[in-house]
Parts: structure tokens; sequence; C-alpha cells
């Protein structure tokens, strides 16, 4: 049975679950939610898919998940690969899923979002600088981690990379360039190098244009 990702291109978090779907091989495809035009505030979405008005939705059979790190789970435990090797790699594989999503998707989402999906005259260029003065220590906190390794746990890609990877790949100005941090530049190369990468906008369906 295929499954199902609900998400839309411009979003980090929809390609934290499709990138991990789509390197495990598993059988799955995209379904387009229309998030620009308000599809996940609507009742018949919250009601058929998730409460909480969110993408991505996973449908697997009878399994419905929402939020990319539980879906990036249970990928993990049906295909066995992107896991840390040990109890300890597990554990810090779960850190920094919890570190990205506190320090750096949640803030590089709104900073990109603001810059780039909102009319230029309702841009909050106050709040747009303070955000991007806290993720320019966020990256520089993952770039230091990086240096001299090649995965940010282990000796190989898991879900901790597909997590703090995913708003980093967008070509949306959100003050992130990333010649500006070798050890994440030469991370983000690694990550393009794995069989069946792909970018965002080639793995899942744009809404905006």
């Amino acid at each position: 049975m295929t499954i199902k990702l609900h998400c839309f291109g411009e979003s980090g978090n929809a390609y934290k679950a499709a990138l991990a779907l789509q390197l495990t091989e598993l059988d799955w495809e995209p379904v387009f939610v229309d998030f620009f035009n308000g599809e996940t505030r609507t009742d018949s979405y919250k009601a058929d898919l998730n409460a909480m008005g969110e993408a991505p939705v996973m449908i697997d059979g009878d399994v419905r998940l929402t939020q990319s790190g539980v879906i990036q789970y249970y990928v993990v435990e049906k295909n066995g690969k992107l896991d840390g090797a040990t109890s300890e790699d597990r554990r810090e594989v779960l850190r920094w899923q919890f570190w990205d999503n506190h320090k750096m998707s949640s803030q590089a989402g709104v900073a990109r979002f603001l810059m780039n999906f909102l009319p230029e005259d309702k841009r909050p260029a106050e709040v747009i600088q303070f955000m991007q003065g806290r993720l320019r220590a966020t990256y520089a906190v993952l770039d230091t981690h990086l240096t001299g390794r090649d995965w940010i746990v282990g000796r190989d890609v898991t879900i901790a990379d597909l997590s703090c990877c995913s708003y980093l790949f967008y070509p949306e100005p959100f003050g992130f360039d990333r010649t500006d941090w070798p050890a994440i530049d030469r991370w983000l190369t690694n990550i393009e190098g794995i069989p069946g990468w792909k970018h965002p906008y080639d793995l899942m369906p744009r809404g905006a244009r």
C-alpha cells in the first residue's frame, strides 16, 4: 500500500518527512495541501486529517500521523534506516531533533515566511532582524558541531540530519547563505550526494508561485 504524505513544497517541516520517506525508498506519494489558500484552516481538514490544522500528515493504511518528527520515527521503525547505531546515538538523534525544532526550524520557517510570503508592505523589519540574529547564533552552533564531522550523529546520515537541513535548502532569502558556514556547506553537500536526494521543490508540489 502506498503511503500518502499530505504536504506542500514550501513547508520545511513537510520536507523533513518527505525526505525521510524518499531516502528509505518506501512506496509513498505526495498529496498536495493548498496551505496558502487556507486548506489547513478548514473544518474538513481539521476533522479528516489533522485537528491541529497543520501539514504534513502521513497516512499509511490505518495509521495516521502528524508532526514531522513523529513521522520520521515511524519511517525509521518501518524501514530500519536513518537511525542511530547505538542507544546513545539514538538519544543524541532525538536531542538534535528537539534542538532543531526549538532553535532552528521554528525560527527559520517564520523568518522565511515573513520575508517571502507576506506582501512587502506588511513585512515587520524589526522582527525579521531580531530573528535573523537569533538564527546566526543557531547556525554557529551547528557549524561548530559539524567541524570535522560528516554527519550530526555517528558515522552515517540519520533523521537528525534530515531535521536540521530542511530549511537550509530553500532558495528564498531569509538570512542564510551556506557559503558563510563552511562546515554546514560541506554537510549539505554530503546530503545532496545521498542516492535519491531531491530538492524540496522537486519532491513535493508547490503552492505559492
